[in-house]
Parts: structure tokens; C-alpha cells; sequence
């Protein structure tokens, strides 16, 4: 049986295009050896298997059991299994010189080519487990400002309390230096760094600097790629960052690109490694229109306006990306040092600076354009996690920071809300009091709400009534994140902003 799922797992290989027939019986003697085995025995029907469909996640979930069951994994739980069929699903990924050329040879011809190649061959590798994206939750919620995508991520796997309790026990490394480092293309990884073997790393230049092109593994949405300094420098947004921006979405005019703010709260969660998030996809903010054009002193210019969304967004669009990096830049050095007290905006307290923006740029025929989020992560005692992020009511259903992905209009939300979720529906159908479950407690004023709001509630429509829900917080939570709040005293302070430009 072992023999079959190697043969199986190396015909995958050649379906895929990720090796040739002729790496064939190398590959089988690579598999052999991450397996411990010593003997083969080819099965007489090997060669079909090349013209059958390979269902990658059962093959490898074989070859797993038994390396459990012959003790070459430590133990048999998520975090182990992961480490092992990564290393497996190296031994059929090409070297990352030969992925660099064939993705160079192509982007000759057409980047979408190139980036189509590359995206396929990042999923065809295990790298993106498609199988456990298809896990996610995800639907579509319209809103005053647009649709807004919704996701609850199960894709994600949760460490089991060995893992954990391993993770603690086992010597801290400093390489790679984080998750995002050039080094963990090929890396082998251990109980508290997952394994790279399948990973592979496309060598970029922007604006003049060595960068570095992936996928997430986690894909969010349509080819959410990140784009990498290859240096393990802090994140920050200043001039130079607009301009990197607009130079990978010259080369890239398929793909938009944003970084996450450079702050705590507001910003990501890797703040100490430079990086961007970008991919094939459009978002509500950028599909939001300007509802207010703005013209601002000495970039007359620049097509620039306010945009219809529950964030503090400008928008400015041109074709000459000199003239944008000049004005974005502009507005950001006036942003980090602007306070207006009668709204709440400070640019430093004690010391601690506040003010920063979240950029984002895409391409649009002959034009350049460049979304500028305004951020602010003060805190006070009634608002501890920031008064512009979610405020406490709304904690139930998104506490975490409000970074880039969220900013633009798709909400991450956490595993556990799958559970809560089913159990939510059955206590809306049978007029339950959610108050009875400790872990839904959270819940219970808000469901309140909804029982007020509707006037039935059966089990033909409460999955919809719950998902419409979910994503009415999540426009809360955008409006919160809001430092100008889309109401006439907010636009009155946010014209107070733009008057100082």
C-alpha cells in the first residue's frame, strides 16, 4: 500500500508539471528516503497512475498514517503531520532557480502570464493546502458602502496543547528571523516555525531595491500575494514606500498593492519586517466612489477626492506616479503632525506619535491611483485597544486590529465564531436564551437585537439572518476604525484636514 501512494504521490507530481517523467524514479528514491524505506516494489499498474486523478490531500494523509505508524513522526497531531508532508511535497518542487527563469521567461511575454504560473505551481506544491481553504467561511454582505467580503478563517490550523507545550520546551532560533525572511525558502522547519520545503521565492526589484514575490498560504482572497524586502527591516511608511508601491503595480498592473500602517493597532501582524500585501482581486474600497472631488494647493494636477467609505480615505489618481509619490508624501508629513483637538485627532501624546495612513495602489488603464487610509491608534481608559478600532460591543465578532486586508473591505474573522455560529442559529430558532452557554454569553445583547429586528426567524432563513448580521458589525468596525466618521460634523473636520494641506 505504501508503494502505491508513492507512485501515486510522484504521478502527481507529473500531472502538475512539478516534475517529468524523466525525474520519476528520482523522485521515488527522494520520497523513499524522507520515509524511512529502504525497499520498493513498484505496483504493475504504476504507470496508470500518471492518466488517473491524484486526490493529493488522501495520498498524503496515507503516507502520513504510516510514517505514524512506524515512529518517524513524533507524534501524530497537526503540527507534525504539517511538518512531515512538507518535506515529502519538497522533494517534487523544481529548484528555486529554475521557478525564478521560467517565471522571467514568461513575465517577457506577459506578467499575468508569469504570475498565472507561479500561482498554480504555489497551490500544485501543498505550499496553498487548497483543501483546507475550501474550509473557509465565506460570503458577501451588502452595505450602504458596497458589498463587503466576509470570511471566517478555518483554513488556518490550530496547534494541539503538545504542540504547545513542545513549542515552549524547544530552544528559541533566531533563523529564520520571522516568517517572512528569504530564509525560509527550502527551510525544514520545526514545532514553532512551519516547514518551507515546498516554498519558493520569485527575486523582484522595486524602485531600484532586492525584494522578494510570494502567495500567502493562507489566500484570503484571489492570488493575496506579499511582497518582501529581502532585508530584515522594520515596516515603515514614508516617501519611498509610495514609490515602491506604484513601481510594483507598473510591473504588476494586474495586481493592486498596499502595506499595512507602520504603527501599533493599526498596523499588521509582522510590523518588524517590511512587506506589502497585494493580488488579483478588487476590493469594495476600491470599487467605493469619490463622493467629494478636492483640489489640493500646488498638485492641481492630481484628480484627487474624498471616498464614499466608512474609513478616512483619500484618493489620488494620476499618470505621472512622480507627481503622486510628491503629493502622497505631502499629505503624509502634514497627516504625521496634524492634531485637532475638537475631533479627537492627536498626532502625539507624551511623546508617542499616533498619526500614520495605510496606502494603497493599483493601476487603472493609463492611470495611477493611490488610496490613502488616515490612521490614529490613541487609546484611552474607556477604549484601552484604541478608540479608532473596534470598540468593545463589538468584541464578540472582531477584536483582533484592523490591518490592511480588513481596511479595504474583507473581514478575517477568528475560527472559533464557525462553533458559535451553529450554535447561534439553533438558539435564534428555539427562542433559547444564549445567556445558559459561557461562550455565548458574549453574544447575548446582540442577539437580543436581532430578535427585536425581525419579525420570524426559522431555520429557512436564520443562516442568512446571522451572516447579514456579522457583516453589519463588520461595517461598525470599519466606521470605528473611521478617525472621521461619515457624518456632516466628520466631514467638517475632515475638510479642517484637508484646509491644511
Amino acid at each position: 500500500m505504501v508503494c502505491e501512494d508513492i507512485c501515486r504521490l510522484a504521478a502527481y507530481g507529473i500531472q502538475t508539471g512539478l516534475i517529468t517523467e524523466e525525474d520519476r524514479v528520482y523522485t521515488i528514491n527522494s520520497i523513499l528516503e524522507v520515509m524511512g524505506l529502504e525497499e520498493f516494489e513498484e505496483p504493475a499498474d504504476a504507470e496508470d497512475y500518471v492518466n488517473q486523478e491524484t486526490d493529493l490531500e488522501e495520498v498524503l494523509n496515507d503516507l502520513l498514517d504510516f510514517a505514524a505508524i512506524k515512529g518517524i513522526l513524533p507524534d501524530n497531531t497537526v503540527v507534525y503531520r504539517d511538518l512531515f508532508d512538507t518535506k515529502l511535497m519538497g522533494t517534487l518542487v523544481p529548484r528555486p532557480h529554475e521557478v525564478a527563469g521560467r517565471f522571467r521567461e514568461l513575465y517577457s511575454r506577459s506578467p499575468k502570464e508569469a504570475t498565472d504560473y507561479y500561482y498554480k505551481l504555489s497551490q500544485d506544491s501543498d505550499y496553498i493546502r487548497r483543501y483546507r481553504i475550501k474550509k473557509d467561511m465565506k460570503w458577501v454582505t451588502p452595505t450602504k458602502y458596497g458589498d463587503l467580503d466576509i470570511t471566517v478563517n478555518l483554513s488556518k490550523p490550530e496547534k494541539d496543547p503538545k504542540a504547545i507545550a513542545a513549542a515552549k520546551l524547544a530552544k528559541q532560533s533566531g533563523y529564520p528571523k520571522c516568517l517572512l525572511c528569504k530564509e525560509n525558502e527550502g527551510y525544514a522547519g520545526r514545532i514553532n516555525h512551519p516547514a518551507r520545503q515546498n516554498h519558493r521565492i520569485i527575486p523582484v526589484t522595486i524602485n531600484g531595491s532586492d525584494w522578494g514575490f510570494q502567495y500567502s498560504p493562507y489566500v484570503y482572497y484571489n492570488e493575496h500575494c506579499i511582497v518582501f524586502n529581502t532585508k530584515h527591516i522594520p515596516m515603515k511608511i514614508e516617501r519611498a514606500t509610495f514609490a515602491k508601491l506604484l513601481d510594483f503595480v507598473r510591473q504588476f498592473p494586474h495586481y493592486f498593492v498596499g502595506s499595512n500602517a507602520d504603527l501599533p493597532i493599526v498596523g499588521g501582524s509582522i510590523l518588524s519586517h517590511d512587506h506589502f500585501q497585494g493580488g488579483n482581486y478588487e476590493f469594495a474600497m476600491a470599487k467605493a466612489p469619490v463622493e467629494k472631488e478636492i483640489t489640493i494647493g500646488g498638485y492641481e494636477d492630481v484628480e484627487a477626492g474624498i471616498v464614499k467609505w466608512p474609513m478616512s480615505v483619500i484618493r489620488l489618481r494620476s499618470r505621472d506616479t512622480e507627481r503622486l509619490v510628491s503629493l502622497a508624501d505631502h499629505i503624509l508629513t502634514v497627516w504625521r503632525g496634524y492634531t485637532d483637538e475638537a475631533a479627537f485627532i492627536y498626532a502625539e501624546t507624551d511623546g508617542e506619535p499616533h498619526n500614520t495612513i495605510t496606502p494603497i495602489a493599483r493601476k487603472r488603464g493609463e492611470f495611477f491611483e493611490l488610496d490613502l487610509v488616515l490612521r490614529n491608534n490613541i487609546t484611552t481608559e474607556e477604549h484601552p485597544l484604541g478608540v479608532y478600532h473596534p470598540h468593545a460591543e463589538l468584541h464578540h465578532i472582531k477584536k483582533e486590529n484592523i490591518g490592511l486586508i480588513e481596511v479595504m473591505g474583507l473581514a478575517v474573522l477568528p475560527a472559533r465564531l464557525k462553533g458559535e455560529m451553529e450554535q447561534l442559529m439553533e438558539y435564534l430558532t428555539t427562542c433559547r436564551d444564549v445567556r445558559e452557554v459561557q461562550e455565548l454569553e458574549k453574544h447575548a445583547e446582540w442577539v437580543d437585537e436581532i430578535r427585536n429586528k425581525y419579525d420570524r426567524i426559522g431555520d429557512d432563513n436564520v443562516e442568512k439572518i446571522l451572516q447579514d448580521e456579522i457583516g453589519a458589525v463588520f461595517m461598525k468596525v470599519l466606521e470605528h476604525a473611521g478617525v472621521y466618521k461619515c457624518t456632516e460634523e466628520g466631514r467638517e473636520a475632515f475638510g479642517r484636514f484637508l484646509a491644511a494641506l
